[in-house]
């Protein structure tokens, strides 16, 4: 009777894991590591002696270093192998362009400060124009800061005294007929400041669904906190700062954004650009 050959892995097939995905850790790419739970933004990769390994830093600044070992991390609630991204590929021919799709200038200089700025409502709001526009804003000269919120509009404006060498934008979350900001957009009557704004709730679902790889955005009922009922909904971790780190990860140009964010931005830098003064 002839014996019969095995082979050294004797694990039953369905038993065995199939392979994860293999994705490049290419910078800003946000993922968890699984053990631990640290979620954050791909930073850099090393090779070391031990083998290749991964830097992530958080929402808060923190840094942390793990080794890519194989589904050793989660990204968009999905097991993966981080691999090193492969050698740049040549650059193409011809004009480049920035990330809000206009034509980049190599070896341009940050212009100084205008006196005109661009006001936002909240930190994720400037992170997000600075991803998208960042380039064309220092070109320009405009600075933006954000007011946590603009229940108090109407009096920053006064503080700002703007004029026509110091324009004043300001955009605007959920800014449609009958509501709280609508009434308070309507009583800034200033002709150097400009009030836009975008009909989110907030500026997270300016963000393309498809980008952040979810179906859609999520129905939150009204009396729970948007933002927290988000997470609950995609069966996110109720964290809303590594909630924004994924979302703002997924967002490389402005064909991540809805065109409702990206017609008010343009008209708001326009608008604060036209301004004589440097």
């Amino acid at each position: 009777m002839r014996s019969r050959q095995y082979g050294p892995d004797l694990t039953p097939p369905w038993k065995k894991q199939r392979p994860a995905p293999e994705v490049p850790a290419e910078p800003d790419l946000v993922v968890e590591e699984v053990t631990t739970g640290f979620c954050g933004a791909v930073i850099r990769c090393e090779k070391t002696a031990e083998g290749p390994t991964v830097t992530l830093e958080d929402r808060f600044g923190k840094h942390r270093v793990f080794p890519m070992t194989p589904r050793g991390f989660l990204l968009e609630g999905k097991v993966v192998t981080l691999v090193r991204p492969s050698a740049a590929p040549a650059r193409p021919q011809g004009p480049q362009r920035t990330a809000s799709g206009s034509l980049a200038v190599p070896g341009a200089r940050a212009r100084v400060a205008r006196a005109g700025r661009i006001y936002v409502e909240g930190r994720h709001d400037a992170e997000l124009v600075e991803r998208v526009w960042g380039d064309d804003l220092r070109i320009e000269g405009v600075v933006v800061e954000y007011l946590e919120g603009v229940d108090d509009l109407p009096s920053i404006v006064r503080s700002f005294s703007p004029g026509p060498d110091a324009r004043l934008g300001v955009l605007v979350d959920h800014l449609v007929p009958g509501s709280k900001e609508s009434r308070i957009a309507a009583s800034v009557t200033d002709a150097n400041v400009l009030v836009v704004g975008h009909p989110y709730i907030d500026i997270w679902e300016a963000v393309k669904p498809a980008s952040v790889g979810i179906p859609a955005w999520p129905s939150v009922p009204r009396g729970q906190d948007w933002k927290t009922g988000v997470c609950r909904a995609l069966g996110w971790p109720e964290n809303t700062g590594a909630a924004w780190l994924r979302i703002l990860g997924s967002v490389r140009s402005y064909k991540d954004l809805e065109p409702a964010l990206l017609g008010r931005v343009e008209e708001l830098i326009d608008f604060v650009t036209a301004g004589s003064g440097a």
